[in-house]
């Protein structure tokens, strides 16, 4: 039987949200080669995987983080998603900017944050966690608790797991990059031959060299 984070994974990359090519890989804004590229933003275009996204997204909430007071987006991928949730669970909504407006009041978050108000975080990615925990460091620093975060889909990159641990915020996710190799070697996305390197990137993605192609 089929676990919902293999069900999940392979609708994304039915629709293209998740594309693979590990033998001729993706450069990253980093540089980073790298086997995935990933677009959640797509889901939206798809009612069946936004709502199945959405659904899923608040029963985590609801079943880890029934406590919370607001729900927060990340911009700028997890806006729409961040806010169905909170209507759906009828909580309020906020959203993190990645930088200060450059005008006005120059905020970090948007919509109405009371002190001691507790947050749970809705993202759409998680890859090495920096973005996802500066959006959980702004909403402390605007006095909120952070009681959890959700997303999408994450990487699960060593150095994201270490990055929340230490951080102090627990991570929920629908579904993750080993689940989502299961799913694609299931469907004929790729082969027995493209698991290996497929973990080798995972485990350390900043000095992954693609394997070559015998001729």
């Amino acid at each position: 039987m089929k676990h919902l984070d293999n069900i999940f994974a392979e609708k994304l990359l039915k629709i293209s949200a998740i594309k693979l090519q590990p033998n001729n890989p993706f450069t990253w804004a980093s540089g980073w080669n790298s086997p995935i590229y990933t677009d959640n933003r797509k889901t939206l275009s798809y009612p069946d995987v936004r709502s199945f996204i959405k659904v899923e997204l608040c029963r985590l909430i609801q079943e880890n983080f029934c406590d919370a007071d607001v729900i927060a987006g990340v911009a700028t991928g997890a806006i729409a998603q961040g806010a169905l949730v909170a209507d759906t669970l009828g909580l309020p909504y906020i959203y993190i900017r990645s930088s200060p407006k450059d005008h006005g009041l120059e905020n970090l978050i948007e919509g109405n944050l009371k002190p001691g108000q507790k947050v749970v975080i809705v993202e759409d990615l998680v890859s090495t966690g920096g973005s996802s925990l500066k959006a959980a460091q702004a909403v402390r620093n605007a006095g909120g608790e952070v009681v959890g975060m959700v997303a999408i889909f994450t990487y699960e990159f060593p150095v994201s797991v270490k990055a929340f641990k230490d951080a102090g915020v627990k991570l929920l996710t629908i579904s993750n990059y080993s689940a989502m190799i299961g799913a694609a070697k299931e469907i004929g996305y790729i082969h027995e031959d493209d698991l290996a390197t497929l973990e080798q990137w995972r485990k350390d993605p900043a000095n992954w060299v693609p394997r070559k192609i015998e001729e």
